[in-house]
């Protein structure tokens, strides 16, 4: 009787699937406002290609098996493509989950427990250069590298303080605060964010100037898919020096980067803002074969060598940089090098084929203190555990123009007062629900370790580092405001309820929603 009865309701969600895709197909078809052939921008489960499509931009290979699929995605090519999927989604009652690079640590781009509708804006990827100005109009579905690659065509005097990630989509990047090599010296990607063009729940294309100064405060770090589809940001461009010096220094357990990592602690957001050194941890094998820790202090200097190695003796002298280790190049160059070594050919930056698609699970920490080495030692010993493959921590320092700029200035509220960010990571190719769970336990053990030395009430968390542990939203029915502030504060500290009140105001009946999408004041 159960098997005839799970083959009734399967058969059941099956028709009934099939029958919201024909509805999303037909009300889509009758608001689109040009000739374009539908088959070319909507994609269901009976296309060949809908798998291509749906794969093209996952990153996490956690989500690739198991998760809902989407019932259609949408490759939009103009407004009215998005104004219909936005509309026929509503009309379906259909979760609509917008992507652009594929990069959310928790897949929530292209993953959902609803029935859902993918947004993929791929083909909204023209930037546009104003020398002149330094400025630029950047369409959402670009990659961070197709950004840095029209920058550079331009010349080498003009930068932008994004990642280093060049497959990283630029909606979802600057929508979350946005942070790269540049940061210490002009702040995040979304501190430089100047307008921005955005379709809201209505269908209205609004900018700046029309969406009024707190929906334009939200749009800049308080996150992706809260307040409607991103499709196009202006932003403000830096300047850059054209030689910049670089430099990738190794040391293991048995060469103190205990010690090491204990000193930079002191020096890391107290360096000259022109200078940012990076500390990336991970477990290697010694020359004798042995597991051990290994330090990469990643160093990125907008200046020539000579003036680094002057800093570098007189703050962190205990590294002992020589003049061997640096390498002098240019902003794009140094790009184009942390990722592809060896090769600086411009076009690599429009590659959007991802170099690393693995199953992971991520957590982010705020560090206000310096850590004691016994602290650091407790760290390299959970690395070492056996049953792990892959583990890593990034540190990531601040100060510099990060000080500079107030908590409340933008939704993203981590300022004056860290020293430096962490990313916890761990990664996996072995497969299977055991392998998963193994490796979640592992990181979520490491985040219990690391309490008494990281921030507190509340314990900050980067929103770019999405981390569903921490607290997630109800996706049937309303989230309470009290729920929702569980993560919500970890995120944006007090800027919390100024994104409510925004959300409350632009899209009062929840529409855009996710898991940690900011709630309207109606759900509370």
């Amino acid at each position: 009787m159960l098997p005839l009865l799970f083959v009734l309701l399967f058969s059941l969600s099956w028709v009934t699937s099939a029958h919201i895709h024909e509805d999303f197909i037909e009300c889509f078809s009758l608001y689109v406002e040009d000739s374009t052939d539908i088959s070319k921008v909507i994609y269901t489960q009976n296309d060949s290609s809908y798998p291509f499509v749906l794969h093209l931009a996952i990153r996490n290979l956690r989500f690739n098996s198991t998760t809902l699929k989407p019932l259609v995605i949408v490759t939009p090519m103009n407004v009215s493509h998005i104004q219909a999927a936005i509309r026929c989604s509503q009309k379906n009652n259909l979760q609509i989950r917008i992507r652009s690079g594929g990069h959310d640590f928790e897949g929530l781009s292209y993953v959902s427990v609803l029935p859902f509708v993918i947004l993929d804006l791929i083909n909204f990827r023209s930037v546009t250069i104003d020398v002149t100005n330094k400025t630029a109009w950047v369409q959402a579905g670009a990659t961070v590298g197709e950004l840095y690659y029209h920058i550079a065509k331009k010349g080498r005097a003009l930068a932008f303080p994004a990642g280093i990630c060049p497959t990283m989509g630029v909606g979802g990047h600057l929508s979350g605060g946005g942070y790269g090599m540049l940061m210490r010296k002009h702040g995040l990607a979304a501190d430089n964010i100047i307008d921005a063009r955005l379709i809201d729940a209505k269908g209205r294309i609004v900018d700046r100037a029309s969406m009024g100064e707190d929906l334009f405060w939200a749009l800049r770090g308080g996150g992706g898919n809260s307040f409607g589809v991103v499709i196009a940001w202006k932003i403000k461009l830096v300047e850059v020096p054209p030689t910049l010096t670089v430099f990738n220094v190794l040391r293991t357990l048995e060469q103190n980067a205990t010690q090491l990592i204990h000193r930079w602690q002191y020096i890391a957001n107290k360096l000259h803002e022109d200078l940012m050194i990076t500390t990336y941890i991970r477990r290697v094998n010694s020359s004798r074969g042995n597991p051990t820790i290994q330090a990469t202090f990643a160093g990125f200097f907008l200046g020539g060598v000579d003036k680094l190695l002057q800093l570098m003796n007189e703050s962190f002298p205990e590294l002992g940089l020589a003049k061997d280790d640096c390498l002098e190049t240019s902003w794009i160059e140094a790009i184009i090098l942390n990722r592809f070594p060896g090769n600086t050919s411009l076009e690599l930056l429009l590659d959007r084929t991802p170099r690393f698609v693995t199953n992971f699970k991520a957590k982010s920490d705020y560090v206000k203190e310096p850590m004691p080495e016994i602290a650091l030692e407790g760290i390299f010993e959970r690395f070492l555990e056996e049953e792990i493959e892959t583990p890593r921590l990034l540190l990531v320092p601040y100060g510099g123009k990060m000080d500079q700029i107030s908590e409340s200035s933008s939704p993203f509220p981590h300022r004056a007062g860290n020293i430096y960010k962490i990313e916890h990571q761990v990664s996996w190719s072995e497969e299977g629900k055991e392998a998963s769970k193994r490796h979640i336990d592992w990181i979520r053990r490491l985040y219990s370790y690391m309490t008494p030395y990281v921030s507190k009430n509340p314990r900050e968390a980067y929103v770019n580092y999405r981390d569903l542990d921490i607290g997630m939203n109800n996706l049937a029915g309303n989230t309470s405001y009290k729920q929702a502030s569980i993560w919500g504060r970890k995120y944006f500290k007090n800027n919390f309820d100024k994104l409510v009140r925004v959300k409350t105001a632009v899209d009062p009946a929840n529409f855009f929603r996710n898991e940690q999408s900011i709630p309207p004041l109606s759900s509370w």
